[in-house]
């Protein structure tokens, strides 16, 4: 009995190295490669998938209270669907052998996270903006923003690039981390067609006020813990970098709630104080003034070089929520094995 309980702890032990490898080799990996045009990516089909079920239900509802009912079915269908058929795939692969379905969930997770792809975006306007090509760095904003650049002076396209990298630290890499850590590839993936729903229907204008209410409302749940725990890495990540750490924490405590998003105004607000800046103010979407709650405060203008602190207060902010997780895979796993032996 001794033996086998003591096989038991052993084997955990080992799976704890093994849970906790995965994750450091999906970061490795998205790091390294990011997501090469050429590999199918699972957020194509989520995309396409949650097409064809607007079109149907378009199709066949026409109320808004109808509207609102079916909403509940992109959660249910898409995100459920995304969990189901990745926990599936990888079920399949594991009675092949075990270190198939163990590389597949590597590659699975790194579909999720997106931090080279954010880094080479905010590193592409950077670059623009270094050889003075304003209307080229302007184009490269354009890309990964919502709001209108055609006539954005140097410091609002740096701005808007700080607060893009900043905000999507959260959706990009730390919340599909945290998910990962809960529930493996299964769970990363359904996190990841959430965020697509929201991305894609989670708008709250007359379109989709109806239909994506339900996508938006758990997009706003999956990121609550996600995002405070990024504006604490963001923090340590600031005293790392000999930044201002503390002006950091001020400011998350002081603007966090005031962006309209119950999430993006925390990693918003701790790059601001990191590096002494202000976010937020007037944007323009589609010829429409908008005015979002400032972030920081201005203690100097803002330059190019900020947008190169941000990627790597990111990189600095990834790496510990990394270290973390495999810490905390490893100590559950060992504490496991621990109790069997008691």
């Amino acid at each position: 009995m001794t033996f086998d309980v003591g096989h038991l702890w052993a084997s955990s032990f080992w799976a704890g190295i093994a849970g906790a490898w995965i994750i450091i080799l999906a970061y490795i990996l998205d790091r390294c490669i990011g997501d090469p045009r050429w590999i199918p990516h699972p957020v194509i089909g989520m995309g396409k998938a949650i097409s064809a079920l607007e079109r149907m239900i378009r199709a066949r509802v026409k109320t808004n209270e109808g509207l609102t009912r079916a909403g509940l079915l992109f959660p249910l269908l898409i995100a459920g669907g995304a969990f189901v058929v990745t926990w599936g795939v990888l079920l399949l692969l594991g009675l092949i052998h075990p270190i198939v379905a163990g590389i597949a969930e590597v590659i699975l997770i790194a579909t999720t996270i997106a931090s080279k792809g954010l880094r080479d975006a905010g590193m592409e306007v950077y670059r623009h903006l270094k050889q003075q090509d304003f209307a080229a760095a302007r184009r490269a904003l354009g890309m990964i923003v919502g709001r209108d650049t055609a006539h954005l002076d140097e410091p609002e396209v740096v701005r808007g690039t700080v607060e893009t990298v900043a905000e999507n630290i959260v959706d990009a890499i730390v919340s599909p981390l945290f998910y990962a850590l809960i529930g493996g590839a299964p769970l990363a993936m359904a996190y990841r067609a959430v965020n697509t729903l929201d991305s894609m229907v989670g708008y709250k204008n007359d379109k989709y006020l109806h239909l994506g209410w339900a996508s938006a409302r758990l997009d706003d749940w999956a990121n609550w813990i996600p995002a405070r725990l990024t504006a604490m890495l963001l923090i340590t990540g600031a005293w790392v970098m000999k930044l201002d750490a503390k002006g950091a924490a001020r400011m998350v405590r002081r603007d966090a709630r005031l962006h309209p998003s119950p999430n993006s105004g925390f990693p918003e607000s701790a790059v601001a104080g990191a590096l002494g800046i202000r976010l937020g103010g007037h944007n323009v979407y589609h010829g429409v003034s908008s005015f979002r709650a400032y972030m920081g405060e201005p203690t100097r203008p803002m330059e190019a070089e900020d947008i190169v602190q941000t990627t790597r207060l990111m990189f600095w902010s990834a790496g510990a929520f990394v270290v973390l997780c495999f810490l905390t895979v490893l100590v559950v796993r060992l504490t496991g094995g621990a109790l069997l032996w008691q």
